[in-house]
């Protein structure tokens, strides 16, 4: 009996069959592609489980390396992710150890498809270090950093930075790397200890494929455009699911975890001039927290023109940024000068729907600094811009007590009103500015120094504040300005004396001085604004005198 004869159609047949069942549920899954929501909800079901703090996978030998050693340990170029492509971004990953004891979960998003990247020591240049061959072969990241040629066309430079806990640091195109943002900050100066959330996995969004150039018809028309066929015909391009919509945007995804909570994090990046990160945040919670810190900033002051010297350091000023800055809904400015103060300090300023704030490094002169190495004048100045009403709550403002200039010592963020209860969540966007010298920006009337001194008085202080801006330049010298200045607490603590306001030629701002004859030593929280016939001409500069 002969065998039954079977057509290669047929064949072909069955095969299309058979691969069809198989990618039905793969085309089903494509549908609904990975995005924010899916960080949410992995957010939200990790914090209903117990925490289980992440096992190290860096083995100790590691983590008992020198900083030169860590530092001698680089990231290959060729090997960075969308190195293969025209891309606007090239993504370069950190190596474990030293301070960096845990590491962390990148995946890459294609389109509707994620896959893992794995840690591969091939991918790192060990210098002189001989212990290459002893790195544990899925260890994995400790962190990551990308590169745009946002400087020049021909170059990748760094723009943003994530590494360590939930910190991250952006910079603008004609800035140094300065201070540093946080995820989240849970309970910052509090007696119980501060709680260190940290970034555990990442999720990089393929940026947009650089078009490739069109060739030109004969013509002169665009012989690229695909020819319509049909009396109705339309050519409509495909959606391509997770692609940013900008090409110069980057996109990350971000879960964090912690011993109280968990979070889901959507950064959107735009280098340029001033980079921008657009931040979208769920945090839930699996335990009470007493302070939550959201948009924290952290920042160092050593000493600047406004602290009294208790240093030896050829260097004028040393610091990252100096001052906080807020903004009101309703209108008023707010600056206070950093200090490196002698204990803890923690200032409050409360209010409702923040208009924004910021750590700033106002000051852009090099002769302030004189440091040809850390160039403090080109270090960014972070605005926050909340999205929506944030509603009830405060910005804190943290300074801590340092004798070096290695430490952060300055932590400012926003706690909000509401009580942060296990299974309850809270839901923050807003738009981070990575800025440098913007004269600009809001407020015109802005302090830009500020001096005290005793004034050969032991009961005295004496403090000279001085303000710029266009609309103070335009003003004649032999207009009357007033300064408006109040001690909280008033008269019983001290009583304002020999107030003045003069112009300033030399930097054609204006310039306010004022005594302060103390009655009582207590801390004194100061006010003072320039004013001409009661309407506000600066900012509002405010200071924490410590007895």
């Amino acid at each position: 009996m002969k065998s039954p004869q079977i057509s290669r159609a047929s064949v072909r047949l069955v095969v299309l069959a058979a691969a069809l069942l198989v990618a039905a549920p793969r085309a089903a899954s494509a549908q609904t592609p990975f995005g924010f929501e899916t960080v949410i909800e992995r957010a939200r079901k990790l914090a209903a489980e117990p925490y289980h703090e992440a096992k190290g996978q860096v083995p100790d030998w590691l983590l008992k390396i020198n900083y030169d050693q860590w530092r001698d340990i680089r990231f290959r170029p060729d090997a960075a992710l969308w190195a293969d492509r025209p891309s606007p971004f090239r993504a370069q990953f950190f190596h474990a150890g030293l301070f960096y004891n845990k590491t962390i979960k990148v995946n890459v998003v294609e389109g509707s498809l994620v896959r893992p990247l794995d840690f591969n020591p091939n991918q790192f240049d060990y210098g002189r270090n001989e212990f290459a061959s002893q790195v544990p072969q899925d260890m994995g990241y400790a962190g990551f950093r990308l590169h745009a040629n946002f400087k020049t066309k021909d170059y990748y430079d760094e723009v943003i930075v994530f590494l360590g806990a939930s910190y991250f640091r952006a910079l603008g195109r004609d800035q140094t790397f300065g201070l540093s943002a946080r995820g989240l900050a849970i309970d910052t100066a509090e007696a119980r200890g501060e709680e260190f959330p940290r970034f555990t996995e990442f999720w990089l969004v393929s940026p947009v494929p650089r078009p490739r150039p069109e060739p030109a018809a004969k013509d002169g028309k665009d012989a690229a455009k695909p020819k319509a066929k049909g009396k109705d015909a339309k050519v409509v391009e495909q959606p391509r699911a997770n692609y940013p919509a900008d090409p110069n945007e980057a996109t990350i995804y971000a879960l964090l975890d912690s011993e109280s909570a968990t979070g889901a994090y959507q950064f959107k990046i735009t280098p340029g001039v001033d980079t921008v990160v657009k931040v979208d945040s769920r945090t839930f919670f699996r335990t009470e927290v007493k302070k939550v810190g959201i948009a924290s900033l952290t920042s160092m002051f050593y000493h600047g023109e406004n602290t009294t010297r208790r240093f030896d350091d050829f260097r004028p000023e040393v610091h990252d940024s100096d001052g906080l800055q807020l903004a009101m809904r309703s209108g008023e400015w707010l600056w206070r000068p950093l200090e490196n103060p002698k204990e803890l300090r923690v200032s409050s300023f409360q209010m409702e729907n923040p208009a924004g704030f910021g750590l700033i490094q106002r000051d852009r002169n090099f002769d302030h600094y004189q440091d040809l190495e850390a160039r403090s004048e080109l270090r960014p100045s972070v605005w926050i811009e909340p999205d929506g009403n944030w509603g009830n709550g405060r910005v804190e403002l943290v300074e801590i007590p340092t004798s070096s200039d290695y430490n952060d010592n300055v932590v400012a963020y926003w706690v909000p009103a509401w009580p942060a209860k296990p299974g309850g969540m809270l839901n923050h966007a807003y738009t981070m500015h990575f800025f440098g010298d913007d004269p600009a920006r809001r407020p015109d009337g802005r302090a830009v120094a500020t001096y005290r001194d005793s004034a050969n008085h032991d009961d005295m202080r004496r403090f000279v504040i001085d303000f710029e801006g266009k609309k103070l330049a335009d003003i004649p010298a032999d207009r009357v300005l007033h300064g408006t200045v109040s001690v909280a607490g008033g008269a019983e603590l001290a009583d304002v004396v020999e107030q003045q306001v003069i112009k300033n030629p030399n930097t054609g701002g204006w310039r306010l001085t004022f005594k302060l004859a103390i009655k009582k030593k207590a801390p004194m929280d100061l006010r003072a604004f320039i004013d001409e016939k009661g309407e506000a001409l600066t900012e509002t500069w405010t200071y924490l005198l410590q007895p």
